[in-house]
């Protein structure tokens, strides 16, 4: 095949990726699960240090402990978010509801679990010196890029997927529940299953505004009014995703 038509098959999936928040019941065949999976083992990591671990879960009432952890979660970060005008607040959180509609109904959730000490593999100098977003940020880049590749490759299957990230309180929970080791972490959450529903079209600024040649064009740098501006138009933009549950 020509490595265009590679490229361009390649781009279709990632546009055609979406934040799906409402699945179907139907059960997902276990050898798409592994296709999934298997994308994730061939992320990029630093040095190859490969810190990523997966546990897929399918019970029911696991899915639901999953869920009723999450609620708690929710309300505190509700809590903060509401010290936001409306009109900024994150749409999720424009409202606190009772339950978490992708964690209770996805057929499949992969919990994401990281090991940080494996990021001895790379060079010291990251985990003591700020520099490519300060110390242990290498971790976090290696996690993200292997969950991306989850959700990209679950787009591919004609899957819907969500990135669920876990906050420190809840992930604690979830540890005892799943019976990971002190030592690791669960940074995300990625449940999966087919589509309930189509999911808008999401918004992406236009390559000319976002790319520079050789040099940074001041002439478009966006001052704090004009992301101030850009938020309230993100908003208007994603918060019927939101609403629509897809």
């Amino acid at each position: 095949m020509a490595p265009k038509i590679i490229a361009d098959e390649l781009l279709d999936i990632i546009r055609r990726r979406r934040s799906c928040r409402r699945f179907k019941p139907d059960p997902i065949p276990d050898e798409l699960v592994e296709k999934i999976l298997e994308a994730g083992r061939w992320a990029m990591s630093g040095a190859n240090g490969q810190p990523w671990e997966f546990i897929v879960i399918k019970d029911q009432k696991t899915k639901d402990k999953i869920a009723e952890l999450s609620v708690q979660a929710r309300e505190r970060v509700f809590q903060i978010e509401r010290t936001r005008i409306e009109e900024l607040r994150q749409p999720a959180f424009r409202q606190l509801h009772d339950e978490i509609p992708p964690l209770k109904t996805a057929p499949v959730i992969i919990a994401v679990v990281g090991d940080r000490r494996t990021t001895q593999a790379s060079v010291l100098y990251g985990n003591f010196v700020s520099g490519e977003g300060g110390p242990g940020a290498v971790y976090f880049k290696n996690m993200a890029n292997a969950t991306q590749l989850l959700c990209l490759v679950a787009a591919s299957l004609g899957l819907g997927a969500q990135w669920s990230s876990v906050s420190s309180g809840w992930e604690a929970s979830l540890k005892e529940l799943l019976n990971v080791p002190e030592e690791l972490a669960i940074p995300t959450l990625v449940p999966i299953g087919y589509p309930d529903g189509k999911p808008p079209p999401p918004y992406r600024r236009k390559l000319s505004e976002i790319v520079h040649h050789e040099r940074y064009d001041r002439s478009r740098f966006r001052s704090g009014e004009d992301i101030y501006n850009f938020l309230l138009e993100l908003r208007k933009r994603t918060s019927g995703a939101y609403a629509r549950g897809v």
